[in-house]
């Protein structure tokens, strides 16, 4: 691990971070500094990552120089009773290294950021809405072991069991740098316990995802393009139904995107969530000049259906979840729909930042 842990070590380039960290605390600590808000608050931004990554990187030198001592004390004392504790210690500071290098992949405008991911039932009927509550479940449980925080933004119930379509925010470092490689059609096979005769079934759900930007983007967008629905929210299987039509679902119409919000408490706090996501959408759009740009941050619009899937999860007959891109797959199907989803992406992370260093590979 000596080779990898120096070669990382001058990856972080450590001494330039904290040139830098010196350099914003000098600039945080001029008079004017508040003046821009918006100029400072980004700024801080920057300050906490750039501490984080120091900080790691600094426990990760503590750890490695632990388990140097450990050995080099089981080699002089010649006592195997240490091996245990050596293995323990350093297959924590691989795992502890593998996730710091995978931090340094997420280096685009919008990683760092919330994400709001989005599940629309495909093909499948009744058993693509109850595949859409599955992968709801999943990235709740996924950002739970993260200690990510989630809020449900809008839902519509499907006319038997599941959900038509869920908007979910994420809360939490590098959500939206995480969950971008879900974006796509995903999969599933299994026999259905809606279908009487006990068939296998494929049924197919599609997952947007883009950033949840904080700042208040100056997306001009006129009355006229715009439809605004209004209607009656209700609580998850029909619980809490709200009286009064407090959700919104706001159509633009040059583009056709459509975003909506139930969660808060009134239709004008409703609307104005509606409309920051709105805004968001437009402004990615507006910022990238090309369609592979545009598919980097957005995800590419594609039927949901055949062909089209990122990711099978097989239960019936055998279990398996693969994924089509980075071809990595677990046996353990029912551990990632627990929210195990790491493995796929952390392999994502890897497959992406190699296409985009040999774009023809």
């Amino acid at each position: 691990m000596k080779s990898r842990w120096l070669k990382w070590g001058i990856h972080f380039d450590l001494e330039a971070k904290k040139l830098r960290i010196t350099e914003i605390n000098k600039i945080m600590a001029e008079s004017d500094f508040w003046d821009d808000a918006s100029k400072a608050q980004m700024i801080m931004k920057e300050l906490t990552k750039l501490k984080s990554i120091v900080d790691e990187y600094n426990r990760l030198k503590t750890e490695y120089e632990d388990v140097a001592t450990l050995i080099q004390i089981g080699y002089e004392e010649n006592d195997e009773s240490l091996l245990p504790e050596i293995e323990e210690s350093l297959n924590k500071f691989v795992n502890d290294l593998e996730e710091l290098r995978l931090k340094t992949l997420l280096s685009g405008e919008y990683d760092s950021y919330n994400a709001i991911l989005t599940l629309h039932a495909g093909a499948g009927g009744t058993e693509s809405c109850d595949w859409a509550s599955m992968l709801l479940r999943m990235y709740q449980r996924w950002a739970d072991k993260r200690g990510f925080s989630t809020q449900i933004l809008d839902f519509l119930d499907g006319d038997e069991a599941g959900l038509k379509s869920v908007t979910l925010q994420v809360n939490g470092e590098n959500a939206y740098g995480y969950l971008k490689s879900e974006r796509g059609v995903h999969r599933l096979v299994r026999i259905s316990p809606f279908n009487a005769a006990g068939k296998r079934q494929t049924s197919f759900v599609s997952c947007d995802v883009m950033p949840d930007i904080e700042e208040d983007l100056d997306t001009p967008i006129d009355e006229k393009d715009l439809r605004i629905d209004t209607y009656r929210s209700s609580g998850a299987g029909g619980q809490h139904v709200n009286k009064t039509s407090s959700a919104v679902r706001i159509t633009h119409l040059p583009t056709n995107i459509v975003v909506q919000c139930q969660n808060e408490r009134s239709q004008l706090q409703n609307k104005e969530k509606a409309l920051k996501m709105l805004k968001t959408r437009l402004y990615l759009m507006k910022q990238q000049e090309n369609q592979e740009k545009i598919s980097e941050i957005r995800g590419e619009v594609k039927e949901i259906g055949w062909g089209n899937q990122i990711r099978s999860y097989v239960l019936q007959p055998y279990t398996m979840v693969k994924d089509h891109r980075t071809n990595e797959e677990v046996g353990n199907a029912l551990g990632v729909l627990d929210g195990n989803l790491d493995p796929f992406i952390n392999a994502y992370l890897r497959w992406n930042a190699q296409n985009k260093l040999n774009p023809k590979g």
